[in-house]
C-alpha cells in the first residue's frame, strides 16, 4: 500500500473514531494500551506513513512496536509447496520481508493427505504460538473450512471453488477474468475461432475464473463453447507428461488453432506435446498460459502469458494478515491484484 493512508481509513477499518486513532498514534489523550496496540498494528499493516522510515521501502515498517499477545509465528500451510518456477516464490519473499520487520517469523508446513483426511493440524505445530496462518496451494474444501473454524487469523491466497464452500477468512486473488477475456478476445479478433481450454477448471477458484473468462469471450463473440474440444481432465491427471497430452490432443475432434492453458506449467507441457506430434508453434497451433513463470520467456518459442505481480501480492498478503491479527473482528476482505498480458512468440 502507499504512504497516503489516512487516519480516517485506519479508523474505518477498526470501526472506531478518527480522534481515537489520532490520540493513539500521537500518544496523546486517554487510550487504553490494548486499543493503542491494535491501532498501531493496523497502521503498520496498512503502511501508514508515520511508521515508514526514509531508508526503507514504502511497504516496509519499523520493528519498535510489540507483537500482539507475544505470538511470533506465521504458519504457512500448503499442500504443494511452490517451487522456484512458481509465482509463489517471489510472493513468499515479499511476505517474509514484510513480517520480518515486525519480529514475526514464518514456518512452512506441508499439509499431507493424512491431515486433510483427518481434519487435524500437523503434529509438530505449536498452535499456542501461531499469530496467523497463510494458505497457499491449499485447495481442499473440507480442510479449508476446518482451518476457518479454529479462531486463528487466516489468509488464503487462492481458494477452492467459492461457490462450493463458505470460507470465513480474508482471501487474496490475482485478477483472472479481465486479462483472460482480453487475451482470448484478441485471438478471435485476428480470425481464430477454434480456441481450446486446457486444464482442470474446477481445480481452484482462479482456474475457474479463467475458465469463466474464456467462456465469456467466446460467447460474446458468438462462438459456441465445445467442451469436447477442450482438455479438462482432473488435476491429478498426468499433465506433466507430454505423451499423455499429445494423446489427449489427438483424441479431440479437431486440432485447435489456439490452446489457452490454465497456467504456464500446463502451457509448457503442451508445447512439448505439440512438438512430439510434429506440430509447429505458432505456425500450426498457438499456445498461451498464465503466471509468467521464469521459464516462460526461456522456452522456444517464448510463451505468451499473463503476468502475476507476485511481490505486490506478497506485501498485500502480509498487510491483510497483519490487519486481521490486529483486529480479528473486522469484516472479511476479498482482494484482487491486477495482472498484465505479455504477448510473445508462441501466439504470433
Amino acid at each position: 500500500m502507499s504512504n497516503r493512508v489516512t487516519l480516517q481509513e485506519i479508523a474505518d477499518s477498526l470501526g472506531i473514531s478518527r480522534n481515537t486513532v489520532s490520540r493513539a498514534l500521537n500518544n496523546t489523550g486517554n487510550v487504553s494500551a490494548s486499543t493503542r496496540n491494535k491501532i498501531c498494528q493496523t497502521a503498520l499493516a496498512m503502511g501508514y506513513k508515520q511508521f515508514v522510515s526514509s531508508d526503507q521501502s514504502p511497504l516496509a515498517t519499523n520493528t519498535t512496536l510489540p507483537v500482539p499477545n507475544d505470538k511470533t509465528e506465521i504458519a504457512l500451510f500448503t499442500h504443494s509447496f511452490p517451487g522456484s518456477s512458481h509465482s509463489g516464490n517471489k510472493l513468499l519473499e515479499a511476505f517474509q520481508h514484510k513480517i520480518d520487520t515486525l519480529g514475526y517469523r514464518i514456518t512452512i508446513n506441508i499439509i499431507r493427505d493424512y491431515e486433510i483426511e483427518n481434519l487435524c493440524f500437523p503434529a509438530n505445530i505449536d498452535i499456542e504460538n501461531i499469530a496467523g496462518i497463510l494458505c497457499i496451494e491449499l485447495f481442499d474444501q473440507g480442510y479449508s473450512e476446518f482451518l476457518c473454524s479454529q479462531n486463528i487469523p487466516i489468509l488464503f491466497i487462492d481458494t477452492p471453488l467459492t461457490n462450493h464452500c463458505d470460507l470465513q477468512a480474508d482471501i487474496l486473488y490475482m485478477e483472472n477474468v479481465t486479462s483472460v477475456y482480453r487475451l482470448v478476445d484478441s485471438f478471435i479478433k485476428t480470425g481464430k475461432k477454434n480456441i481450446a481450454f486446457l486444464g482442470d477448471r474446477f481445480h481452484c477458484q482462479s482456474f475457474y475464473e479463467r475458465w469463466q473468462a474464456y467462456v465469456s469471450a467466446l460467447t460474446d463473440n458468438g462462438i459456441s463453447v465445445d467442451i469436447n474440444n477442450c482438455i479438462l481432465d482432473e488435476d491429478s491427471s498426468p499433465y506433466s507428461d507430454p505423451a499423455w497430452i499429445s494423446q489427449r490432443i489427438s483424441s479431440l475432434k479437431t486440432i485447435p488453432e489456439v490452446f489457452f492453458c490454465a497456467n504456464d506449467f500446463l502451457a509448457m507441457s503442451t508445447l512439448r506435446a505439440l512438438r512430439l506430434m510434429g506440430k509447429k508453434v505458432p505456425e500450426d497451433v498457438s499456445v498461451c498460459g498464465f503466471d509468467n513463470a521464469p521459464e516462460s520467456s526461456l522456452v522456444e518459442p517464448a510463451l505468451t502469458t499473463v503476468q502475476i505481480h507476485s511481490s505486490s501480492m506478497g506485501y498485500t498478503a502480509a498487510e491483510l494478515l497483519l490487519a486481521r491479527i490486529a483486529n480479528p473482528n473486522m469484516p472479511y476482505k476479498k482482494t484482487y491484484i491486477e495482472t498484465d498480458i505479455i504477448m510473445r512468440d508462441s501466439t504470433k
